[in-house]
C-alpha cells in the first residue's frame, strides 16, 4: 500500500499560499511531489498572473490531479460564523457565487480536470428543513454545469456528521457528486470518528485530503490542526480502510495552519511513505 500511495500523493496548492504559478512550482520542487490539487479561483480572478499555469506545469512535468474553488464571504472565525456563511448556503451571495462557479467549471474543463472539490456549506440535518430543498436545488444546478464539462464534484467533509452528508448525497442521487474525505475535519468540527465516517461515506468517495488534527476539549469550538502524524487521526487504520474499500484515487496533502507549510508537507509525505 505504501509504495502505491506514494504515487497517488498530491499537494493542495492553496496550502502553499503561492503568489504566482512559478512560486507554486518552486515549492512543489522542494517538497518532491510533482502533483497538485489546484485552487481554480486565482486563475479566474487573476488570469494575467495565472493564465499560463497549464503551459508552465506541462513544461515542468507537474500533474494537476484535481481542482478546488471557494465561495464568497466565508468566515472561519468561529463554528457559528462558518455555519452562517459557508459554501452556497447564503442567499445574498448566491447570484455572484453561481456566476463564479460557471467560470470555474469552464476553466477546469479547459485544464482537462476530472474532479473539483468545494465546501457546499452546512447541510440541513432533516429533509423537512426548508434549507434542504434549496441546497439540493443549488447543488444540482452546480453539478449540471460541471457535468457539461465532464467533471465530477467532491464535497469537503466535516461540517456535518457522515450520516447527514450521506443522507444528502443519497437524496441528490447523482453518481458524479461525492465526497473529498478529510479525516482531520471530522475532528476539527467535532463530528465523529474519522474512520467510522470513512466507512459511512465509502460509496461516495472521490478523493481524500491528508491532514491531521486534535479534537476540541470544549464542545462548540474548533479543534486544532497539527502536522500529519502528530494528531489524533489513526493513519494506519485510515490507509487500511482505504485499501479494504479498494480506493485508488488521490490523497492530497493539505496544511492550513502555521507558517512552515513546505516543511510540514514534506514531513507529512515522509510520515505516510514510512507508514
Amino acid at each position: 500500500m505504501a509504495h502505491d500511495i506514494e504515487s497517488r500523493l498530491a499537494v493542495c496548492s492553496w496550502s502553499l499560499q503561492p503568489e504566482t504559478p512559478e512560486a507554486l512550482v518552486a515549492h512543489l520542487g522542494k517538497i518532491g511531489i510533482p502533483r497538485v490539487q489546484l485552487a481554480i479561483d486565482p486563475l479566474r480572478e487573476n488570469p494575467e498572473v495565472w493564465g499560463k499555469t497549464a503551459e508552465l506545469f506541462a513544461s515542468e512535468g507537474i500533474e494537476t490531479v484535481s481542482g478546488m474553488f471557494g465561495t464568497i464571504g466565508e468566515d472561519y472565525s468561529s463554528l457559528d460564523a462558518i455555519r452562517e456563511t459557508g459554501g452556497v448556503v447564503p442567499d445574498e451571495h448566491w447570484d455572484a457565487n453561481w456566476a463564479n462557479i460557471q467560470a470555474v467549471a469552464a476553466i477546469a474543463g479547459g485544464l482537462g480536470l476530472k474532479i473539483v472539490t468545494f465546501h457546499a456549506g452546512f447541510l440541513p440535518h432533516q429533509e423537512s428543513d426548508p434549507g434542504f430543498a434549496k441546497l439540493l436545488d443549488r447543488i444540482s444546478q452546480i453539478a449540471d454545469v460541471f457535468d457539461t464539462n465532464g467533471i465530477e464534484l467532491g464535497f469537503e467533509t466535516g461540517q456535518e456528521t457522515a450520516d447527514t452528508l450521506r443522507l444528502f448525497l443519497e437524496k441528490l442521487d447523482r453518481s458524479s457528486v461525492g465526497v473529498n474525505f478529510d479525516p482531520a475535519n471530522m475532528l476539527l468540527y467535532d463530528k465523529g470518528d474519522p474512520i467510522d465516517a470513512l466507512e459511512t461515506l465509502a460509496p461516495f468517495l472521490k478523493q481524500c485530503h491528508i491532514k491531521d488534527a486534535t479534537q476540541t476539549k470544549e464542545p462548540g469550538t474548533w479543534g486544532a490542526e497539527v502536522t500529519v502524524g502528530t494528531g489524533e487521526v489513526d493513519w494506519a487504520a485510515f490507509f487500511a480502510t482505504l485499501a479494504k474499500l479498494g480506493y485508488e484515487g488521490d490523497c492530497c496533502i493539505e496544511r492550513e495552519a502555521d507558517d512552515q507549510r513546505v516543511a510540514d508537507i514534506k514531513t507529512a509525505r515522509e510520515f505516510i511513505t514510512q507508514l
